[in-house]
């Protein structure tokens, strides 16, 4: 295969419609906007506590960037890498597979995350995390599926609450693609 067809191949694989995207099922206007609203929230929570943000990789790093830049408060960032999918399927089996570099002992902890969907990422991230001692966890997600929780877990700030379905866009992927789409789309992989 040459660069060109490789090239081809790859662009084809990130467009929207490749692999069934639907059109923007959130828009860029409305994440942003909810995400100001999210930060001015947390500001106001977290105003008399020493705040460490957690960002669950790789998932979070978009909504986290932005969410930070909207809290109006002295912070330390961190983050930590978990996963349980292959495609769009839930393996079940929650892996963590880095430390923090900070010391949270004794901080006020907000785990960010993607999606909370079975609950079970979030829930084990959060028991590893009180393990080091601070102050608290609380958590936070762009967003929510309740439908397909497994694990009796809510999220303390939400962005949006989206349907049973797999969702890609704003940092959220199948199989890795689809993280730099500014807005959240629907989408129906390939069967087969």
């Amino acid at each position: 295969m040459d660069g060109n067809t490789i090239s081809k191949s790859m662009s084809c694989l990130l467009k929207p419609h490749a692999l069934g995207a639907t059109k923007a099922l959130i828009d860029q206007n409305k994440l942003k906007s909810r995400v100001v609203e999210m930060g001015a929230e947390i500001t106001a929570n977290f105003a008399d506590r020493r705040l460490t943000v957690i960002a669950v990789s790789n998932g979070a790093i978009l909504f986290v960037a932005d969410l930070v830049r909207s809290i109006d408060l002295p912070m330390q960032l961190d983050s930590i890498t978990a996963y349980s999918y292959s495609g769009t399927k839930s393996s079940g089996d929650v892996k963590i597979f880095s430390d923090l570099k900070l010391d949270i002992t004794g901080r006020s902890v907000l785990l960010v995350d993607d999606i909370l969907d079975t609950g079970r990422t979030l829930s084990k991230i959060v028991e590893f995390l009180k393990t080091l001692e601070p102050s608290g966890v609380e958590t936070c997600v762009l967003l929510d599926k309740p439908s397909r929780r497994v694990v009796d877990i809510k999220a303390d700030y939400i962005g949006f609450e989206v349907p049973d379905v797999f969702v890609v866009g704003y940092g959220l992927d199948y199989n890795e693609y689809y993280r730099n789409l500014p807005y959240v789309a629907v989408i129906e992989p390939e069967k087969g």
